[in-house]
């Protein structure tokens, strides 16, 4: 009888929050207002171009990436950039070749995601890379560069896409 009560008490709160809502016009806010617009202030990139532009700026300060096969990737418009570096050398030259993107090829800085990481922005692309650990033990030692391309609206690819993209390589 008691847990009547309580679900009896708890649907009349929601109704008179919903008839209260209502009545005070705040069921505009809720309103479908379309498709947000693009977050990208300039001109849309092609992946290739976006993927160009970083490599030649990183490889202007010796970091050398390859770009990762589509069919490895199961996100639509997203690209993944990998190589190597020795580790007391790979942050500082990422970080340079970050620089050098924004200097030479018109890349922005992207949202601050904290001291370890570097973000850049341009057209429709974002571009991410999480800077190496540097290991005291031996400074040449190889570590993993990673930099990761997203563009607005990537989604995860169907596996018709992904099927298609690894009989077409």
């Amino acid at each position: 009888m008691r847990r009547r009560q309580v679900t009896t008490h708890i649907v009349a709160l929601v109704m008179a929050v919903t008839a209260t809502a209502a009545a005070t016009g705040c069921a505009r806010l809720v309103d479908d207002k379309g498709p947000l617009p693009s977050r990208s202030a300039g001109p849309r990139l092609s992946a290739d171009t976006a993927v160009r532009e970083l490599t030649s700026a990183l490889a202007a300060e010796g970091v050398t990436l390859d770009r990762a096969p589509q069919d490895q990737i199961v996100i639509e418009c997203t690209e993944r950039l990998t190589g190597r570096g020795e580790s007391a050398k790979a942050g500082a030259a990422l970080k340079a070749g970050f620089a050098r993107a924004r200097s030479d090829h018109g890349w922005k800085s992207g949202p601050d995601m904290g001291t370890t990481s570097l973000t850049l922005r341009k057209g429709n692309w974002t571009a991410a890379a999480t800077l190496p650990p540097t290991t005291a033990a031996s400074p040449t030692t190889p570590v993993a560069v990673i930099v990761n391309l997203v563009c607005d609206g990537a989604r995860s690819k169907s596996r018709t896409d992904a099927s298609a993209a690894s009989t077409a390589s």
